[in-house]
């Protein structure tokens, strides 16, 4: 006999770790004990060396679907026969706090047949799960993971569920939110007035009927409200849209399950495997050219969102709907997902018919995660339910508790503590007081997860940047790093990379250390510094903040760089038709005398005026629709490229300007312009020939673009990175600015 003390790190509580380990105990004839602390978990074992070997073994092979260990500790112990069975022990607790929150998670197979089995006593309860599946980070307030710091505390477990929840053999032992009909939660629904319709399972055929016959419902999920209504219903979507002012940003659509998607997309093997996964998010794919879901749901582009049912109230809905839905977040422009029905009702009660809620409350909102597959691999555009909180491990334990604050947009925020880097879910843009106040509970929520308390705090340098703001208010130490340097930091820190890189930072906006709106960067960087080899040329932006919703006014002003007024006036192109001739001339002035007119380097604003120049949008309605139209129109059959320079550290695209303006094909364009960009990809990477090539920044979540730069590259044998579990955009910068410092 002998005895050895484990220590198990990572996402291992709330996912069935301590009955995975009892049950794996009694299969190996295994005496001792299993326990949580909020470090992780702590397994003592008595038996044949045989006996534990096997143990380990499968332990590390095979451990619970949802768990995510970072590190096993093992400890031989002297010999001891005091255990003559193995037991789960209570929840040690002291003052240190580190092992990691689970993420939300989409309702498992088993609950799903226990809903649809009549004889079970959970047949058509809505708040069905278990240890595989259902709330975990939406419902914490802190650790460790038991029900009394759950929103599940008052609910008083019925005898029933209490045997279940205490048996180590059953998946619903210690399932902090497990409940049924007679004890858990309760569905409900309420007309706009507040007033009580109906409840439990009849609410939700209710629902359905009503969503069937065109009206729009609020209904909450897992980390907040969705909109929804009938995706194949003209009037219904377009009321939605009127009522909720979207005049054409894209809705995602939920489906029951995946044969139905197929049916009004072209899914490839991969997409279909991200669509059935245990996180179920939104996966944008192609749409097919023939079905009869309403063009209003996401007009002019050629992609949709989709996702699949997610938890067992969708799944009880769904056998009651004829169509799938739409499901879109319910919040208002620049604020937060909808957490309380009250809310709802006080902010978009013009748009919603009816609310179903449930008593169970959101204790941390968590908005749907947005994925596509590059490269036959995730890349995350919205990194929420199912995957955040994200941990990452660093080599090496950090001296200083650090906090990040992140960018303004796709707002996150990053710890640093002990080994770990902990990345928040979406947060969102930091535009309304509204988005601040939930920047600042997430900020709270994770201090009292972990008993954090911060020595460093890392911001953006942008003054204006609200997360900056915040970070001057906090009377600690502060290090500012620079945006783009940031987002290659964010991809470095995925693949732990500490060598010299070529970075390229390409996206709309940013920063820079000269004071300008860097966003087409190209850095030869390490994890400690960084040198700006090569950036796009400046040019003007007219309006400032305008020429972001108005890409017609960057292509205005890339014609003054290019033309005299006299010669932009006597252009025929669509651009200069979107003004008149008095407001061109007063734009020249701006633009001659620097009026509101900043200068910019961004890669971003470019793709804006090429959209523009092609006469394929002047009006941006929603961030990134400049991309998915030139995305759209990319034909990979037109191999040749638009002209540019390199000249000392800047990169050119004035020749570029002149060649769209005599071609008239705009998928032409599309190509060619996003042929030109890879070339300079290329180009300056062979330069730079010894240096591994990182890319971050939301100009390559443009599918299209990233999959022909990294073909490219692998024809050439480089080596290259860009990150997948932390996302492209601005969502990745806080988990970046904890690199620079950890």
């Amino acid at each position: 006999m002998i005895s050895k003390k484990i220590k198990i790190k990572g996402t291992v509580q709330g996912v069935g770790f301590r009955p995975f380990v009892f049950n794996l105990a009694s299969k190996y004839s295994i005496n001792g004990w299993v326990n949580n602390d909020e470090k992780g978990v702590n397994i003592l074992l008595c038996s044949s060396k045989e006996n534990i070997e096997n143990f380990i073994k499968e332990l590390k092979q095979n451990p619970p679907p949802l768990s995510k260990i970072d590190s096993i500790e093992i400890e031989d112990l002297n010999s001891t026969n005091k255990y003559t069975n193995f037991e789960i022990k209570k929840s040690e607790t002291s003052n240190n706090k580190s092992t990691i929150i689970s993420p939300d998670m989409a309702v498992c197979q088993d609950c799903i047949d226990d809903i649809n089995d009549k004889s079970n006593f959970r047949a058509n309860y809505a708040l069905t799960n278990c240890t595989n599946c259902g709330p975990r980070y939406s419902i914490i307030k802190t650790v460790p993971y038991d029900r009394e710091n759950t929103s599940m505390k008052d609910f008083i477990l019925c005898e029933e569920c209490k045997k279940e929840y205490e048996d180590p053999t059953n998946r619903r032992y210690h399932a902090q939110p497990v409940a049924c009909e007679k004890c858990g939660p309760q569905v409900k629904l309420f007309d706009k007035n507040k007033k009580e319709i109906s409840f439990s399972f009849d609410a939700i055929k209710e629902v359905a009927s009503l969503i069937n016959s065109g009206k729009i419902v609020a209904i909450k999920g897992l980390g907040g409200f969705h909109l929804v209504c009938d995706a194949t219903n003209e009037e219904a979507v377009n009321n939605l849209r009127q009522r909720k002012q979207r005049p054409s940003k894209p809705f995602a659509v939920m489906f029951e399950k995946l044969e139905q998607i197929k049916e009004y997309t072209l899914l490839t093997d991969k997409e279909e495997e991200f669509l059935s996964s245990k996180e179920k998010p939104i996966v944008l794919v192609k749409k097919s050219l023939k079905s009869n879901l309403c063009k209003s749901v996401a007009p002019n582009i050629d992609r949709l969102g989709c996702f699949i049912a997610y938890t067992p109230l969708h799944h009880i809905l769904f056998r009651y709907l004829d169509n799938p839905i739409v499901a879109t977040s319910a919040n208002l422009k620049d604020e937060p997902i909808i957490r309380f029905k009250n809310e709802i009702l006080g902010k978009l009660g013009h748009v919603v018919d009816y609310v179903l809620d449930f008593n169970r409350d959101i204790v941390n909102a968590c908005d749907d995660s947005v994925i596509q597959v590059v490269n036959d691999e995730i890349s995350k555009l919205r990194n929420a339910r199912g995957y955040a909180p994200t941990a990452l491990k660093l080599e090496k334990k950090v001296d200083k508790k650090i906090l990040a604050l992140g960018a303004n947009q796709k707002s996150t925020i990053a710890l640093a503590f002990e080994d770990n880097l902990i990345l928040s879910p979406h947060i969102g843009d930091l535009n309304s007081i509204e988005s601040m106040e939930y920047f600042t509970r997430t900020i709270d929520t994770f201090k009292r997860f972990y008993d954090f308390e911060a020595d460093i705090i890392v911001c953006d340098k942008h003054p204006n940047y609200e997360s900056t703001k915040f970070a001057k208010s906090l009377n600690k130490e502060l290090i500012f790093v620079q945006h783009h340097y940031a987002h290659i930091l964010s991809t470095m820190a995925e693949y732990k990379l500490k060598e010299k890189v070529l970075g390229f930072a390409f996206d709309g906006t940013g920063y820079g250390d000269d004071g300008n709106i860097w966003g087409g960067e190209v850095f030869v960087c390490d994890n400690k510094t960084y040198e700006r080899t090569y950036h796009l040329k400046y040019f003007k932006l007219l309006g400032g903040e305008k020429a972001v919703k108005e890409p017609k006014r960057v292509a205005l002003s890339l014609l003054f760089e290019q033309f005299s007024l006299e010669e932009v006036l006597s252009l025929e192109t669509s651009v200069v038709k979107q003004f008149t001739v008095a407001e061109i001339k007063m734009l020249h002035l701006a633009w001659k005398k620097g009026l509101n007119a900043p200068l910019t380097s961004s890669m971003g604003r470019v793709f804006d005026a090429v959209a523009s120049l092609a006469n394929l949008v002047h009006t941006q309605s929603f961030e990134g629709e400049t991309g998915l139209l030139i995305e759209q129109n990319y034909d990979k059959k037109i191999i040749e490229s638009f002209d540019f320079k390199l000249n000392d550290n800047e990169i050119d695209l004035s020749p570029m300007i002149k060649q769209i303006l005599e071609e008239k094909d705009i998928k032409i364009i599309c190509s060619k312009f996003l042929n030109a960009i890879v070339k300079i990809i290329l180009i300056i990477a062979h330069d730079y020939d010894n240096l591994p090539v990182v890319f971050s920044g939301g100009v390559f979540q443009n599918k299209t673009l990233l999959e022909l730069v990294s073909k490219t590259l692998t024809n050439k044998q480089k080596r290259y990175y860009y990150s997948k579990d932390i996302p492209l955009n601005d969502g990745g910068i806080s988990a970046g600015q904890i690199y620079y410092l950890a």
